[in-house]
């Protein structure tokens, strides 16, 4: 039988994390030792409290039929949660959807806003479902490039005027992934404004929200405007440890809102209940929880950034989320210093241009690997002498 695909499927290539993964198989079968510090997947567990009300909801025969929308107490907790962490007010009945995992909602939310052609702005390097939901709106991303020297946040000056006026959506991405960086009050004020004045929307990834260090980040919402012109993405896979539960969602814009909510209706049938009762008991104890996960990671990052810097390769310590943005030593470009990484000491990575052009000449280092395997993994680069 001779298949043919759509047009649109030659915009999906195989990602550079599927051809690591491989790579990293025919190592392990050649019997040499790996160290993944390449995807951003938690090790860690749930809390106790969330494994707890899983083990117990699961065994309800009353919990198996179509949830439809997030829950009542869901949407309450949400609520109470945005109010006690960030003083924004978030009103249930029409401010909140509840989707599998916030990539469910970057992956689709373009298609409600924009139309084939439209532009979209896109942080560039930015994590790779933007550019996903980008395409299967057959809209045309616009890179807002993240130099060093900017902060790696946008120049919004830079964006043309007859972008500007194409433009349909920006996508901002704060902690970030791949650049784990901060926003500014004064950044997202800038924010709100240029979007009122070219009245564009605002979409804020803010999937990291729990995963700082020594500075709280800034929930975009709690900026003055911005509810007129935006909305954020939230998920309980990083902060909680619940990457495997696909659970995440939308806050915000009421308009925008209730446009996603008619698409969702259209595609599923909502979280499973035990899930969303499991996120409930998170966000309801979310402060020592987080206290917690946030000292284990900043452990991780001390121990691999000051490994790192004693060897010579010189890597920032980020503010925020669980990876490391570090600039490849000279003569070698993302790709080619990540296998011969691999190569030499088992240690997997990912390029930086996997995430757009400009994180050419990076890679992101991700901390999910306990100490003592990134200890390991020092003195591995320590033993290669392959920063002598």
């Amino acid at each position: 039988m001779n298949i043919s695909f759509s047009n649109k499927m030659s915009q999906f290539e195989t990602l550079i994390f599927s051809e690591l993964a491989n790579y990293k198989k025919q190592k392990i079968a050649q019997g040499i030792e790996i160290i993944d510090l390449s995807i951003g997947s938690p090790d860690l567990p749930p809390p106790e409290s969330v494994m707890e009300v899983l083990a117990k909801e699961v065994k309800n025969p009353y919990q198996y039929g179509y949830s439809m929308t997030g829950t009542k107490d869901l949407r309450k907790a949400i609520t109470d949660y945005y109010a006690k962490n960030f003083d924004v007010v978030i009103q249930p009945e029409n401010e909140i959807e509840v989707m599998m995992g916030s990539q469910d909602g970057l992956v689709h939310l373009p298609m409600v806003v924009a139309n084939p052609g439209d532009l979209i702005l896109v942080p560039d390097p930015g994590y790779t479902a933007y550019s996903t939901g980008i395409s299967l709106a057959g809209a045309t991303p616009y890179p807002m490039p993240l130099k060093e020297q900017n902060g790696f946040l946008p120049d919004l000056e830079a964006i043309p005027v007859e972008v500007r006026a194409k433009a349909k959506l920006m996508i901002l991405n704060f902690p970030g992934n791949p650049v784990p960086v901060l926003a500014t009050h004064e950044f997202f004020n800038t924010v709100v404004q240029f979007a009122k004045k070219h009245n564009i929307i605002v979409l804020h990834d803010f999937a990291y929200s729990e995963l700082y260090y020594d500075e709280k980040p800034i929930c975009f919402l709690s900026v003055e405007g911005a509810k007129d012109v935006g909305i954020e993405f939230n998920s309980l896979s990083k902060s909680f440890n619940m990457a495997g539960c696909r659970i995440g969602y939308l806050v915000g814009n009421s308009q925008i809102i209730g446009a996603y909510s008619r698409l969702k209706s259209n595609l599923d049938y909502g979280v499973f209940t035990p899930i969303q009762k499991a996120a409930v008991s998170a966000l309801e104890n979310s402060t020592s929880f987080s206290e917690d996960l946030r000292t284990i990671y900043k452990r991780r990052r001390d121990i691999l950034v000051e490994g790192l810097n004693e060897l010579g390769w010189k890597v920032d310590a980020p503010k925020a989320s669980m990876f490391i943005w570090a600039k490849v030593p000279d003569n070698y470009t993302s790709t080619t210093f990540v296998y011969r990484l691999i190569d030499e000491t088992g240690i997997v990575i990912t390029p930086g241009n996997a995430f757009g052009e400009e994180g050419e000449g990076y890679v992101r280092i991700a901390l999910v690997q306990t100490e003592e395997l990134l200890m390991k993994a020092v003195k591995k680069l320590k033993d290669s002498q392959f920063f002598s």
